[in-house]
């Protein structure tokens, strides 16, 4: 029995030790690398694009082939919407310029009710893929250390997953947040993948509608030789209703915060 004794408490672990959440999830150098590829390889066809591609995904790109592009979806509709949406889910997942000038595209050749949907399921798509990707990397590495923090960062993480969906919609309502942000910041912080999806599809549709709207008009602006007027996102009757969406999903917040932190938490 003194035996076993002994070596029970052999076996005892050390109270002063604690478990290492980080040492817990080490894994080999080349398994992290290899959770990384995906992130990199964004970063590195974004920094390409930008520098290669910005004078192809334009409007002078778009006017100029108008005529090609306008023949082809009478011959082969469903063709060009696939081939629309596939481009847009590239644009998006690889932060390449020309966003803006899609969506606006979407509204010029299928109009706002089908531009709108087509824009929305493609900007959809893209982002989830850059957060995927982000997540499998960085945000996860991000999520651990969160997951072992104490303190201000402890009570930020927990602040987050009280109001996630709220969060994550004013990042897709606020006009001054870059839309590769709102698809990087939420991976980066381990919020839940079903809150991103939702919250993307539905925050992106108010812009979505105007780009969209703005995108229907080209052909007569191609035809006066002008440039698309933008100046449109800050008529009142555009940016107020964006305003009044960004305050109705931080109502939530704000009523939380006014009453205090829910007991049992």
């Amino acid at each position: 029995m003194a035996a076993w004794v002994c070596i029970l408490g052999q076996m005892k672990p050390d109270p002063e030790t604690k478990p290492d959440p980080m040492r817990q999830t080490a894994q080999p150098a080349p398994q992290r690398l290899l959770r990384h590829l995906p992130l990199i390889v964004i970063v590195l066809i974004a920094v390409i694009g930008a520098i290669t591609l910005r004078d192809y995904l334009s409007f002078d790109t778009l006017a100029a082939n108008r005529q090609a592009l306008l023949a082809y979806r009478e011959a082969h509709y469903a063709a060009l919407a696939a081939i629309f949406v596939a481009t847009y889910v590239l644009i998006v997942a690889f932060s390449l310029p020309g966003a803006a000038v899609a969506s606006m595209t979407g509204g010029f050749l299928f109009g706002l009710a089908v531009g709108t949907v087509l824009n929305v399921v493609a900007a959809t798509i893209g982002a989830v893929a850059i957060f995927l990707a982000a997540r499998a990397g960085l945000g996860a590495m991000l999520t651990a250390r969160l997951e072992a923090s104490e303190g201000t960062v402890k009570r930020l993480k927990e602040g987050l997953r009280r109001n996630e969906i709220e969060v994550l919609f004013l990042l897709r309502l606020v006009p001054a947040v870059p839309f590769f942000a709102a698809n990087l910041i939420p991976a980066l912080v381990g919020v839940k993948l079903r809150n991103y999806v939702l919250t993307t599809a539905l925050g992106i549709v108010p812009g979505a509608i105007v780009f969209t709207w703005i995108g229907v008009g080209l052909g007569g602006v191609f035809d006066r030789g002008e440039s698309p007027d933008l100046s449109l996102f800050r008529e009142p009757f555009v940016i107020g209703p964006i305003l009044g969406l960004c305050l109705l999903a931080a109502l939530p917040i704000a009523i939380k915060a006014l009453r205090g932190k829910p007991e049992g938490e």
